[in-house]
């Protein structure tokens, strides 16, 4: 059987940020990497867009902070292994779908977000603005993803017996905590 969506090699894929996050949202260094993470791990996936659970894999795998965040022990073991098996059963009944609340307008998704996941990132970047830095850094990432209870993420999170409402108070309790990179960086 033919897969529906083409499959690029990784080093050929447009890691590009869409022009609507991009001209407003200084990322750092360490999240642009996963940015290109989630980019390349869904087009392995064959999926059109990226999505807020691409978005916390690659978080996971790049980001020191965030995993710090999140936790080690059985439940983040399970976690892993959710994302993991996405492209073996867990996640195909997403794929031809658009990850989508209807809170934001579906115009990013065309640019390789889904409409979550653009929204995700102009939260991190409001996030880090409001803090007072000039780039946003991963935990923001994550605690704009934990706001939409509609997110892939989220729903991959509470399979695996994280309360994601408890995860974004712990951020939001403390942001200085995670926003300067003191936890393994």
């Amino acid at each position: 059987m033919q897969p529906r969506i083409p499959r690029q090699p990784a080093q050929e894929q447009d890691c590009r940020l869409p022009a609507a996050v991009a001209d407003d949202a200084r990322l750092s260094d360490a999240l642009t990497s996963v940015i290109a993470g989630a980019r390349r791990r869904a087009v392995r996936d064959g999926d059109r867009q990226m999505d807020t659970a691409h978005l916390l894999h690659s978080l996971l795998e790049h980001d020191p902070d965030v995993y710090a965040v999140v936790g080690d022990g059985p439940h983040l073991a399970r976690l892993l292994g959710y994302l993991v098996q996405r492209t073996i059963g867990y996640g195909l009944r997403w794929q031809g779908t658009v990850e989508d609340s209807g809170a934001v307008p579906v115009v990013m998704a065309g640019e390789g977000f889904s409409p979550l996941a653009a929204a995700a990132m102009g939260h991190a970047r409001r996030r880090a603005a409001h803090r007072g830095d000039g780039e946003a850094r991963g935990v923001d990432l994550l605690a704009a993803i934990l706001a939409d209870p509609q997110a892939r993420a989220v729903e991959v999170l509470e399979h695996a017996g994280i309360d994601a409402r408890a995860l974004r108070t712990r951020i939001d309790r403390h942001p200085d905590t995670y926003a300067d990179g003191e936890n393994g960086r």
